[in-house]
């Protein structure tokens, strides 16, 4: 039965530091991403393409007004 005492408290005791180094890697940023601005510039004009061509298609719709 002691060994279960041991064992849980080994495992809590790696589970702390495992979090701690986890929190001290994202405040020193380990997980930024530093490839997707970089890469974005290139993909950008087909954003901008595609939005021009939404707003013009909806600046080209009229409504439609019944006169009795």
């Amino acid at each position: 039965m002691s060994i279960i005492y041991m064992l849980l408290a080994i495992s809590v005791l790696v589970a702390l530091i495992f979090f701690t180094v986890f929190i001290v890697s994202v405040k020193s940023g380990q997980y930024d991403d530093m490839y997707t601005p970089s890469v974005r510039m290139l993909f950008e004009d087909e954003i901008v393409k595609e939005k021009n061509k939404k707003t013009k298609s909806k600046d080209n719709i009229k409504p439609i007004i019944y006169k009795e």
